[in-house]
Order: structure tokens, then C-alpha cells, then sequence
């Protein structure tokens, strides 16, 4: 096969180094057995993947997808010829054995998910830390992901940051990790579904209205859209629409707080006045905050008895 250096084999670019040292190679796909591939795929535009992604997938034995009739449209359009087995959330503790022996067996295994990096708020986290066990070697095949793609292009401070994946769907559940997430002093990046934006918003906009958010929508795709401001204007720039797409929510910390700076009591009583929650709440997310047993906390917080 002739590779774009115009010879077969492994060849060394000739890009200079980057600031960290690093330099570049280009080297032919070579499948090993015993080995699974984590390869990312599209997270929208088909055209992005990276030409090793796609020699890796036409080399392997068979390809771990999430949903196989999602994933047969991208083997399709790049004419990769290999069995589908579905691998996803609900069978993913179950296939492991099988995958396991498949391996050491000699088979070649790649693994992807619907869209984006494998592992990332998808199945393949506890095949990874099987392998491991198991002293199979692991291979990643990078490439797109939604959560980087839209804190690069947030246009918020990208030096400190986070991913929460999905934010959780019960309410109580929901304020709880977002007044945990503004006390980050960062950025927090979780992935959202259109039917619950608004939700979420509604939350935010009611604990802190100010506080600075991108929503991006449909990356790399034909309606792609990027929402920027503070959650008060943007839940009413999004009240009237009907929101389609996938969505990432990208959200910009309280980096003027410097909970050292005051005590716990006081921590307890701000978050419990600016988030208008109840004491009990509070006292559970400043002990979750400063990583301080609860129960310590509560007992600071009784009055002294009298002598």
C-alpha cells in the first residue's frame, strides 16, 4: 500500500517540533491481537476521522458500536467491511467475558461509540479497566470529541476545566451539582439533551443568574450554533424556540470566591441565602465542598449548650 509519504512502511515527518518537544510520526496501521482499539468517530460531519481510524477499523476482526444501525452508516460510506456487535449501557457488564476471551484468543477488537471518543459518557470505561486487569494491551485512536470541540470554541478561559457528562434529570439532584459546579473555579462542561435544556437553565437562571454560559449546538454539522451569555438571557432567548440537536453545556465558575477565606458557618449560611435552599442542603453541599464529614460541620453549627 503506498502511504502519503509516497513509500510504504513507517516514515518520520518532517514537522518541526512543538514547544513541549514533541515531534511527529507517520506509521502504517499494524493490528496486533491482543489488543483493543478505541477509536473515535464523527460526532456529526462523516468526514471527520482520521485516515488511521478508518485503516484501523478496515484491520480489525470486529467492531464494538453502541447501536449497530447508527454505525453501519459509517462503515458504509467508508466501505469498512466488518461484523457490528452491539456493545452499550445495558449489556456492557455482560459482554465483557466474551470480549475477554475474544482477545486472547488473537482477535482484534476496535471499539466505538455512536459519535465521538469511545469512553466519554459512553460504554467502554469498564472494558478499559478490564483490559487492564487482564494485562490486555489498550490503544487509543484519537479524533473528535463534543466536549473539547465546544470549549474550544466557548470563547471562555479553557487553562481549568471539567466534564460532568450527563447532568442528572431529578431536580434536587440537578441544583445540588450545579451549586457545586459554581464553586468550581473553572470551567464545567456537561452534555445535555434538548427536551431537558430549558430545564436546566431554569435552574441555573434561578440560582445564579449571572454566571456565564455557551450552550453548542449540532457541532460540525449544517445548523451548527453556539449560544453564548449569562443564563438569565439566555433561558429567555431560548423560551419561545423549540430546541433540536445535541447539545453541550459549557459553564464558567465563581472564581472570585475563595471559600478559605471564611469559615465553614459562613460558607454554610451564603450558600444556603444565595441559592435560597434549605440548611440542610446547604450543610451537606459546603461539607461536599471542603471535604469535611457532615455530621462535624452540623455539630459546629448548634449553638452551645449552657452551662
Amino acid at each position: 500500500m503506498a502511504w502519503p509519504s509516497g513509500k510504504a512502511g513507517a516514515c518520520k515527518a518532517s514537522i518541526p517540533s512543538s514547544n513541549l518537544g514533541a515531534t511527529f510520526f507517520f506509521t502504517p496501521v499494524i493490528v496486533s491481537p491482543l489488543m483493543l482499539f478505541l477509536v473515535a468517530t464523527p460526532i456529526g460531519n462523516l468526514g471527520d476521522i482520521t485516515y488511521r481510524a478508518i485503516e484501523t477499523l478496515k484491520s480489525c476482526d470486529y467492531i464494538l458500536c453502541e447501536d449497530t444501525r447508527h454505525s453501519i452508516i459509517l462503515l458504509r460510506h467508508y466501505d469498512i467491511k466488518k461484523p457490528l456487535r452491539s456493545f452499550h449501557k445495558f449489556n456492557e457488564s455482560k459482554s465483557e467475558d466474551y470480549i475477554i476471551q475474544d482477545l486472547r484468543d488473537g482477535k482484534c477488537i476496535s471499539l466505538i461509540s455512536d459519535a465521538g471518543t469511545p469512553g466519554i459518557a459512553d460504554p467502554g470505561s469498564l472494558l478499559v479497566k478490564r483490559c487492564i486487569e487482564e494485562e490486555i494491551s489498550i490503544t487509543t485512536i484519537p479524533g473528535p470529541c463534543a466536549l473539547i470541540g465546544a470549549l474550544t470554541a466557548s470563547g471562555l478561559p479553557t487553562n481549568s476545566f471539567q466534564f460532568l457528562g450527563f447532568l442528572p434529570k431529578k431536580e434536587q439532584a440537578l441544583i445540588e451539582i450545579l451549586i457545586t459546579t459554581l464553586h468550581y473555579q473553572g470551567i464545567s462542561i456537561a452534555y445535555e439533551s434538548p427536551k431537558r435544556i430549558k430545564k436546566t437553565l431554569h435552574a441555573l437562571a434561578k440560582i445564579a443568574p449571572d454566571t456565564r454560559i455557551v450552550i453548542a449546538r449540532e457541532m460540525t454539522k449544517k445548523f451548527e450554533e453556539y449560544i453564548r451569555g449569562n443564563a438569565k438571557d439566555v433561558l429567555e432567548n431560548l423560551s419561545t424556540l423549540n430546541i433540536k440537536g445535541e447539545i453541550v453545556l459549557c459553564i464558567e465558575g465563581v472564581a472570585q470566591h475563595r471559600w478559605n477565606a471564611i469559615t465553614a458557618q459562613e460558607h454554610v449560611a451564603f450558600v444556603e441565602k444565595e441559592y435560597s435552599i434549605p440548611r440542610k442542603e446547604a450543610l451537606k453541599l459546603v461539607a461536599q465542598l471542603r471535604g469535611i464529614p457532615k455530621r462535624d460541620l452540623y455539630k459546629s453549627m448548634l449553638p452551645p449548650r449552657n452551662q
